[in-house]
């Protein structure tokens, strides 16, 4: 197996989603999305993130997809690769909190109407474009959440985003939902998850990360990033910190404020996972990196 296979089954590791057939059908995936950002001679990214619970306590955005997309772009503009984030109003606060806690305030972060943001981006020369936990339109253009629920309300078309421009797209995912998961074909998620034939995302990306958390496919991705780029690898593993994750879930949690998408409670946790659980599996995927 190579290190970037062993890494991508460290992050496919099942927390309870039956995630098992999407992990079988994006089998490689992982190579694919670092390989495109490794050999690209430049690299401008545009990120989009930011999951609405409204049933959280408070109604929020979820811990994981910003707190992830803050450690990812730690290490990423340590590695000198200009990055900007898109979200909406309703996750704004959490996706700035969790990056201002990674030392990253200077990253813009829009979140005007999707017309605006492709035109910022465009004008900004965004080359690639990376979806990380951002709820999609399912097959019939509502975005649901995991209990199928329509959250088109609180829920902006960022996939409009996603397939406007002349980037390259690029996505991460766990639960069949999300931008990008249209990679798969729809029965695969039907027969997966449950509600997976009403939530299936229609978007699909040119290369997909499926992982058992988000968070852990963008630490996972900088982990490869780490293996084909031996000359970036020190600036990429540096932001592979537990303290520093620690540090950004604490912020966005209570600052931000920020909920667990599965117990939907204002908490230290990630799809009901304790940060103990979470930094064992960030020292694993560290470790893979060899």
């Amino acid at each position: 197996m190579t290190r970037i296979a062993a890494i991508e089954a460290l992050i496919q590791e099942e927390v309870g989603r039956n995630i098992a057939a999407m992990c079988a059908a994006s089998a490689g995936g992982l190579q694919a999305v670092a390989g495109v950002l490794a050999d690209a001679a430049e690299v401008r990214l545009g990120v989009i993130t930011g999951f609405y619970v409204p049933r959280g306590s408070p109604p929020a955005a979820e811990t994981d997809g910003p707190v992830g997309v803050a450690l990812l772009l730690r290490g990423l503009r340590a590695a000198g690769i200009p990055c900007r984030v898109a979200t909406d109003p309703p996750c704004a606060a959490a996706c700035t909190t969790a990056l201002a806690a990674a030392g990253l305030a200077d990253v813009p972060v829009d979140q005007a109407a999707v017309a605006d943001i492709i035109a910022t981006w465009r004008a900004a020369g965004i080359t690639h474009v990376l979806a990380v936990e951002r709820c999609g339109l399912a097959a019939d253009g509502v975005p649901r959440n995991l209990r199928g629920e329509d959250v088109s309300a609180m829920t902006a078309p960022l996939d409009q985003v996603f397939l406007a421009g002349p980037w390259v797209r690029l996505a991460i995912g766990d639960g069949g939902n999300e931008i990008g998961m249209g990679s798969l074909a729809a029965e695969v998620i039907a027969a997966a998850v449950r509600n997976g034939g009403r939530i299936a995302c229609r978007t699909a990306a040119d290369h997909l990360i499926v992982a058992g958390v988000s968070n852990w496919g963008a630490w996972g991705l900088l982990a490869a990033l780490a293996v084909l780029r031996p000359d970036l690898r020190a600036a990429l593993l540096a932001a592979l910190d537990p303290a520093l994750d620690a540090a950004i879930m604490q912020a966005t949690v209570y600052d931000g404020p920020a909920v667990d998408g599965v117990t939907t409670l204002q908490a230290m946790t990630v799809d009901g996972l304790p940060v103990a659980r979470h930094h064992a599996k960030l020292a694993a995927i560290r470790a893979a990196v060899g």
